[in-house]
């Protein structure tokens, strides 16, 4: 016989602001070596080593060798917990011009495993629907949170299926519908943003669309340190052009430090 979860266990798995860290650089789906992970998270090798053989243990990470060099990668209900918590948790205050502007790309557009998330997500997911590559099925024709969405995951079930326009949108895109349904996974899932609380698209379809805008330039990395991406110039006139996004959410600019102050 098993007792009642044992909630404060897991729970405290989260209590640590370093092995978050650690989580949050695997947020993305990527695969990183514990020296990367230690530069992210601002470990040492051992501090980093210790917080990974406690998420080994809870099932939140995997591993897989490669050469000398093990690799980790955020699995189980991690990714879940992490933008759960994220959506009750308040801002940490932002004591550099460094945070708050990462902070605001990270809210501005992100990478959510393989697919986008943030304003941008759900900019590109609502105008999917507007131009009719998506449809829904449930009578409420937006992109809204529904009775009964989980907060922060993906949805389990959702309204949407590809609309009339579908062929001839995707294809404008550079997408190919058909070669994303022959993946394994689902060509559509979606995703309750945590930031925005509505939905983004996800699945292999919400991937290829990423892979394509990656592939042509129009979205690119904005560091190497965290997940955050970034639409170009060339992106946004290809929303613009296609999916009618006149206002594509872009990161506000940094200032020029070699500007004077009168």
């Amino acid at each position: 016989m098993e007792g009642d979860a044992d909630i404060a266990r897991t729970a405290a798995l989260f209590a640590d602001p370093a092995r978050v860290r650690v989580l949050m650089a695997l947020a993305d789906g990527r695969s990183l070596a514990a020296s990367v992970l230690a530069g992210e998270a601002g470990l040492t090798a051992q501090g980093v080593s210790a917080h990974l053989s406690k998420l080994l243990a809870a099932g939140l990470v995997t591993a897989e060798k490669s050469g000398r060099h093990r690799f980790y990668r955020i699995a189980g209900a991690a990714p879940e917990l992490l933008e759960a918590l994220a959506r009750h948790s308040p801002a940490r205050p932002v004591r550099s011009l460094r945070e708050g502007t990462r902070a605001e790309a990270l809210r501005t557009a992100r990478l959510c495993y393989d697919h986008v998330a943030g304003r941008l997500g759900v900019t590109v997911t609502a105008a999917l629907l507007d131009r009719g590559a998506l449809a829904t099925v449930d009578g409420d024709p937006t992109t809204q949170r529904r009775p009964g969405d989980r907060i922060s995951s993906q949805l389990q079930e959702h309204p949407y299926v590809l609309g009339p326009a579908a062929d001839d949108v995707f294809a404008a895109l550079g997408v190919d519908v058909e070669a994303a349904a022959k993946s394994r996974r689902p060509l559509l899932r979606f995703c309750l943003d945590w930031t925005e609380q509505r939905h983004h698209l996800a699945g292999a379809l919400g991937a290829a669309v990423t892979r394509r805008f990656m592939d042509a330039g129009w979205l690119r990395s904005r560091a190497k340190a965290h997940r955050a991406v970034q639409l170009t110039g060339s992106g946004a006139k290809v929303l613009e052009e296609v999916l009618g996004v006149s206002d594509a959410p872009r990161p506000a600019q940094r200032p020029d430090r070699t500007a004077r102050t009168a």
